[in-house]
């Protein structure tokens, strides 16, 4: 197993340390506490393809936590922290998790969740303790910090959105695999392939781990043997500072984060000393080409795109020649050929928009539980072409442009919000008829969440049920979901046979023709 491997080469090397602190775990730390909480989950019961989830903040225990699940051949589900007890919960019962492990940080919201587990479900805690979870310290300190005879490779199964609001687990056959042989395949050796990690690579990670981008690049990081620099939440000049600080050579970014570098003053942007910083990457969102044509101007050619997804059914990278040369894309297809068809499934031609399908070899994912959805993101003729919603075009070079969600979910700061759920909530209001989540502007997020409500009686509609409304979403979703604003209007447009024209409402915020509805 790797992380035995790097504790026995460089064993006082950091496999990772949080931004701007002295809180830290070395390779050889690591490889004995996760070899001690793979020795409890195995005494538990559990055995290859079973299922654990995490809840916790950015905390140093992430990292073994993470690594005794993949070195036992599980999967593990992380839950977003900032989610209620109720969506964090769904999360639990429905991976069907054998093991939560949270932290006391957290404790407010973890003390409601071990009801939405499955019947026996081992609830353990971290820097304390609260009812119905044991000390995840007392628990891991009877076992040997011995690796398992057998360590099959695991794997991540993180949530996305469903067809109803809920999010589903995307889920992956187990590779069969060791952890040493997975990093020897061109997925495992993505990292190195394109961006040049190896165990000298200083990481910063300013995001947070239940992602499925930061979550894997910091796992394929310490596959190699390099460095974690972990933010526990980000900042912009604090980045700037652990970059400084801990000597980063490589870096991952949202386009918020980087209109948010952008503000800061000159005087602060000049005071740090980037000099260590090779390879900055980005995703989660299209990065507005002004944004990064002044990241370059700032950082230089050092900037590399990529866009994927959770579900992972292509990979498009542009390098930053790549993009100098193609403003606004976000490359070329390095896994899974790309289709642009129509709402028929037709194909259609380079420079003209449409769904973006992209070619499998082979169907390497399903919904967990959601045959339906599943079954959804399949081109109506070819099985192996698989979509998520995105829509774009490719010019006649290859490259690929994003236009628009072909589902409308929001992108907020790179975070990516599903108008249904918090439809749902809405709905529910006694003063609410009918209800429209979509996103609208916003300079500094990309996007940001708007309700549109027919209220129950049309003289209530005005600011004091805008502030209920928002107040009624708080109590019920993770706050980075509710509504910053709330527009009312008498009828909401819809067909006659109830579907909601969400373009309808969405254009008059996008193309400039009205500010409010009325």
């Amino acid at each position: 197993m790797l992380a035995t491997k790097w504790s026995e080469e460089f064993p006082n090397r950091l496999a990772a340390v949080i931004a701007n602190s002295d809180i830290s775990v070395s390779y050889a730390e690591l490889a004995r506490r996760s070899n001690r909480l793979a020795r409890m989950i195995r005494d538990a019961g559990l055995r290859q393809g079973d299922h654990i989830a995490v809840f916790m903040e950015n905390n140093i225990r992430y990292f073994e936590v993470v690594w005794a699940a993949l070195r036992s051949g599980l999967y593990i589900t992380p839950i977003n922290s900032h989610l209620s007890a109720g969506e964090a919960g769904y999360i639990l019962g429905d991976c069907q998790a054998k093991i939560l492990i949270s932290s006391h940080h957290l404790a407010d919201v973890a003390r409601d969740l071990p009801q939405h587990g499955r019947k026996g479900l081992v609830c353990l805690m971290t820097d304390g303790v609260v009812e119905g979870y044991a000390s995840y310290e007392e628990a891991i300190a009877e076992y040997q910090p011995a690796p398992l005879e057998e360590e099959p490779f695991g794997s991540l199964m993180l949530y996305s959105s469903g067809t109803t609001g809920r999010p589903k687990g995307v889920l992956r056959p187990l590779s069969g695999l060791s952890a040493t042989e997975y990093f020897k395949t061109p997925e495992g050796m993505m990292l190195q392939t394109l961006w040049g990690f190896d165990r000298e690579s200083v990481y910063l990670s300013p995001a947070p781990l239940y992602h499925t981008a930061p979550m894997l690049f910091c796992v394929r990081t310490q596959g190699v043997g390099g460095t974690v620099v972990m933010m526990d939440k980000f900042d912009a000049e604090a980045a700037l500072s652990a970059i400084e600080r801990h000597k980063v050579t490589h870096s991952q970014w949202v386009p918020t984060m980087f209109n948010r570098l952008l503000r800061l003053p000159t005087c602060i942007r000049e005071r740090y000393d980037l000099g260590s910083h090779k390879v900055a990457i980005h995703s989660a969102a299209p990065c507005p080409k002004e944004i990064k044509s002044q990241m370059f101007a700032w950082w230089g050619p050092i900037i590399y795109e990529y866009y994927s997804s959770t579900e992972a059914t292509c990979f498009t990278h542009a390098p930053p020649d790549d993009w100098l040369a193609h403003p606004g894309t976000v490359g070329r297809p390095l896994l899974g050929a790309l289709h642009i068809c129509d709402e028929t499934g037709a194909e259609l031609p380079a420079g003209q928009t449409g769904i973006v399908y992209a070619e499998q070899t082979r169907a390497n994912f399903v919904y967990h539980n959601d045959k339906r959805k599943t079954e959804e993101a399949r081109h109506p003729e070819h099985d192996n072409w698989l979509a998520i919603g995105d829509m774009g075009y490719v010019d006649e070079d290859g490259f690929l442009y994003l236009t628009d969600r072909a589902t409308f979910m929001i992108i907020s700061g790179g975070v990516n919000i599903y108008p249904q759920e918090i439809e749902n909530v809405l709905i529910m209001h006694d003063k609410v008829d009918d209800v429209a989540v979509i996103g609208v502007p916003n300079d500094e997020m990309g996007e940001e969440v708007k309700a549109i409500v027919q209220a129950s009686d049309p003289g209530e509609a005005g600011p004091v049920l805008e502030s209920e409304l928002i107040a009624y979403a708080r109590t019920r979703l993770a706050h980075y979901k509710c509504p910053k604003s709330v527009d009312f209007t008498t009828t909401l447009p819809r067909t006659s046979t109830g579907k909601l024209l969400k373009n309808t409402l969405r254009d008059r915020y996008w193309t400039g023709k009205s500010s409010k509805i009325v």
